[in-house]
């Protein structure tokens, strides 16, 4: 293995871009498998259950955020108001909530994360603008990635496209290199100032996983130590995929068949 370095970024080798892909499409896997059973009545930690069975009997995985810096679960399931990092347990859903689900699956040592929303039942109209908002705020920070671009013009695209619909961006928590590690540098925010940060080249992996919130963006979290959400208690949507950048610009590394709202 021949990983190389740009300034405390890893440049993937072929060889690990192939393994990267294997580990995407893994945790792809998962949140289609997970989606029939995202219903009312069902509780978080049933849903945390189902896809620590999946990853590990069925992908013969590793699911990475299970005692992650002590992080007690499979996935994060982040309902509402909850931005983040919701911890899975006795929570049932009910119709109308909205629901992001988190996987990162290492397989082979390396790692695929990506997220989505679910809705509950029938959503809000609010609920299903906040998810469009978000969905879309991830779309065009990789429809923007390429060599030569910066991580600031993605974050100032995306935090542009989120205020001019009245919402906004938080700024504490972001996407992430990625590899062998789960949490790589470079940070990649989803704010910022065209033509700062890091100059992207090809064999770079890493994150774009807008949080978008319909109020403030100010969040705070809560005593388990994990769960984060928003201070004003509105609702809260992210997206999240694993991207490679190649010599002509973006590969997917998490895209599902059936990637859409």
């Amino acid at each position: 293995m021949d990983t190389r370095k740009r300034a405390g970024i890893s440049i993937k080798t072929p060889e690990e871009i192939d393994k990267m892909r294997v580990a995407g499409q893994l945790a792809a896997e998962v949140l289609h498998f997970i989606r029939p059973y995202v219903r009312p009545g069902i509780t978080t930690g049933e849903l945390d259950d189902l896809c620590h069975h999946y990853i590990v009997k069925v992908q013969q995985a590793i699911p990475a955020p299970l005692n992650y810096h002590g992080f007690p679960k499979s996935i994060c399931t982040s309902v509402n108001h909850q931005v983040c990092h919701g911890i899975p347990g006795s929570r049932r859903l009910k119709n109308g909530d909205i629901l992001n689900i988190d996987v990162t699956v290492i397989k082979d040592a390396y790692h695929g994360d990506t997220s989505k929303m679910f809705f509950v039942g029938e959503p809000s109209a609010i609920a299903k603008r906040i998810s469009r908002v978000a969905y879309e705020c991830m779309c065009i920070g990789i429809d923007m990635v390429r060599p030569g671009v910066r991580l600031g013009d993605i974050g100032y695209a995306i935090q542009r496209h989120a205020e001019k619909h009245h919402c906004s961006v938080v700024r504490e928590y972001c996407g992430h290199g990625i590899g062998r590690r789960f949490h790589e540098d470079p940070q990649v925010l989803h704010y910022g100032t065209p033509g700062t940060r890091e100059l992207l080249e090809p064999g770079m992996t890493f994150t774009i996983e807008p949080m978008i919130n319909v109020g403030s963006r100010h969040v705070k979290m809560l005593p388990d130590g994990w769960t984060v959400i928003t201070k004003d208690r509105s609702l809260s949507a992210q997206w999240e995929h694993t991207v490679l950048v190649t010599n002509t610009g973006v590969e997917v590394l998490t895209k599902r068949s059936q990637d859409d709202l």
